[in-house]
């Protein structure tokens, strides 16, 4: 979108700089595969599977990748990166094969959408108590993923 020539045809990129122990949390992009290239530091990242017949359903796939290191998460399937490094920084590249990719964290979605999702929804998918849900949408989650 911020290069003209480049909209329509399919792809974006994007750096992306990972402070010591930075994430970026459990997301998904709805309308695109992503490859992540380790440009400096380590990363430890992983995918889920999605709801497929046994034994794949919600099959975690992780690995710890070094300056180098290539991994590809599919698309629309939930993952992250993670600098497990609590001294060095970590950067990466990641290319997408859409224009817009679409961004959908995880978290901030299910616990800070506006209107909220009713806690009964939440506690019971959760299977947790509904104060735990009143307290994480409480949570300012657009702020504190870093």
């Amino acid at each position: 979108m911020q290069i003209a020539g480049l909209n329509t045809l399919g792809i974006s990129i994007a750096r992306i700089d990972y402070a010591p122990l930075g994430q970026n949390p459990p997301h998904t992009h709805p309308r695109a595969t992503e490859i992540l290239t380790v440009l400096e530091g380590t990363l430890y990242v992983g995918f889920v599977t999605s709801n497929l017949p046994a034994p794949a359903r919600n099959k975690f796939f992780s690995k710890v990748l070094n300056k180098g290191d290539v991994f590809v998460f599919p698309v629309g399937l939930i993952h992250f990166q993670f600098n497990p490094n609590p001294h060095q920084p970590a950067v990466a590249i990641a290319a997408l094969s859409s224009q817009n990719p679409g961004a959908i964290t995880i978290a901030n979605a299910v616990f800070g959408s506006d209107p909220p999702i009713s806690d009964d929804v939440l506690a019971k998918a959760f299977q947790v108590e509904k104060n735990t849900i009143d307290w994480l949408q409480a949570q300012f989650w657009e702020n504190n993923h870093n």
